[in-house]
């Protein structure tokens, strides 16, 4: 199991998962702490930064833009951001990461110099148009190839909007408030559904001038050109990553497994709100306030009794991340869970509602697609397995099918497991610290 170059085997496991984890750290932050930390123009050390392909994506283009990164220890960088962003001298190459390509095309958009954003075969295929078009309404110029990959991005001077998103991202918010810092004036950011939030989070830290909250149109951000101060980061665990060790938990017998110092952004916890919906025992050991984001520890242990529900509407954008492995635990539970209003499950590394019917109908779970989601007839009986499943180049799919095959009678295939490197390099050698 510990070579991720090739295909995997998951199979059934006999006895409990148990022990005291850490999970690597927050994507989402990793990425803003060096894309917020670089618009200082000071010194931060980072700590537990991700050593996911995504981050070290966003890294290596800050870079490009002048940055010194001196690494510390695992984990731990420090940063040191100019007073003028230098001029990429190659195409900023952003690997599979579209965090990377839709935030820095904020902060790029409002920049005095050229650049060009680039992406894998996946990445080329995500929509852009989505960032393209309030950027242009803020007077950016970005040339793209029909809305996606490679983006061609002339820097100048922009405007301030008021902007009502027809889609409730955070990626989207990012991008805006990245180039709203940028600008003169007041920038506003209008979505329906509150987004994770981590980049205001993160602005009230650095002590941008920034104001959240709701009206009749919906959630606001507004955001003034800001000078951010330089403050050390602590980055905590990913739940999205945490995510999955739950799910094994909850479905595979005489399990107990503490997972520490984990996020738990009320934006990101949608996932425990399933969880009481469903039945899944957990507990959490402590709670605190670290670099303005909540983080705890979590027990979880595993839940012979969980019941299907429906998962639809607001909820939807704090667990997107984490409807896969969601499905999983569906599958595991007596009666119907129906997920819909999650189109933008599309839209991902891959299109994840057709991938995942098709993965997880193959090992024996019953599973319809919808347009905007799925329903899974849940059961408690084992999975019936023996099947090769591919992952898509999607590794939130990857480590999904792996947990299922934990529950199948017969072990499964898993094709091109690598693909869990771009945000969870260590997501084997931490199973095999807790499985027996």
């Amino acid at each position: 199991m510990n070579n991720l170059n090739s295909n995997i085997i998951s199979k059934k496991q006999n006895k409990g998962l148990k022990g005291i984890i850490n999970i690597p750290s927050d994507k989402s932050i990793s990425h803003r702490s060096l894309i917020f930390g670089a618009l200082t123009g000071g010194k931060i050390r980072i700590s537990n930064f991700s050593q996911g392909a995504d981050c070290l994506a966003t890294l290596n283009i800050i870079k490009q833009l002048g940055c010194k990164i001196n690494h510390i220890d695992k984990g731990i960088i420090e940063l040191i951001a100019p007073n003028k962003f230098s001029v990429p001298k190659n195409i900023l190459d952003c690997a599979n990461s579209g965090t990377s390509m839709r935030l820095l095309s904020g902060m790029l958009s409002a920049q005095n110099f050229d650049s060009v954003l680039s992406g894998d075969e996946s990445l080329s295929k995500r929509p852009m148009k989505r960032i393209i078009e309030p950027l242009s309404l803020m007077g950016a110029k970005i040339k793209s190839n029909n809305y996606k990959a490679p983006l061609e991005i002339m820097g100048t001077v922009l405007s301030p909007i008021e902007y009502f998103s027809p889609i409730s991202s955070a990626q989207v918010k990012s991008c805006i408030l990245l180039a709203g810092i940028n600008t003169d004036g007041i920038t506003v950011f209008y979505e329906k559904t509150l987004s994770r939030n981590h980049s205001e989070k993160m602005l009230e830290y650095l002590e941008a001038e920034i104001e959240t909250g709701q009206d009749d149109y919906g959630f606001y951000t507004k955001i003034r050109k800001s000078c951010l101060v330089p403050k050390n980061i602590i980055i905590p665990g990913d739940i999205s990553s945490a995510a999955f060790f739950m799910v094994m938990a909850a479905i595979v017998p005489n399990s107990e497994i503490i997972i520490q110092n984990i996020g738990l952004n009320p934006t990101r916890t949608g996932i425990l709100d399933v969880f009481d919906k469903m039945g899944v025992h957990y507990e959490f050991l402590d709670k605190k306030t670290v670099s303005n984001e909540e983080v705890g520890d979590i027990k979880v242990r595993y839940s012979p009794n969980t019941k299907g529900c429906e998962i639809s509407g607001e909820i939807i954008p704090r667990l997107i991340d984490e409807l896969p492995i969601i499905a999983v635990l569906a599958a595991q539970a007596e009666g119907q869970t129906i997920v819909k209003d999650a189109k933008d499950l599309r839209n991902k590394e891959s299109d994840r509602i057709s991938a995942l019917v098709l993965g997880l109908t193959k090992i024996g779970i019953d599973i319809k697609e919808k347009h905007d989601g799925f329903i899974i007839n849940g059961n408690k009986n084992d999975f019936t397995g023996g099947q090769e499943v591919e992952t898509y180049m999607d590794h939130r799919l990857a480590m999904s099918f792996f947990a299922a095959g934990l529950k199948c009678k017969k072990e499964i295939n898993i094709k091109d497991f690598a693909w869990v490197n771009t945000s969870f390099p260590e997501f084997l050698s931490i199973f095999n610290k807790i499985s027996y």
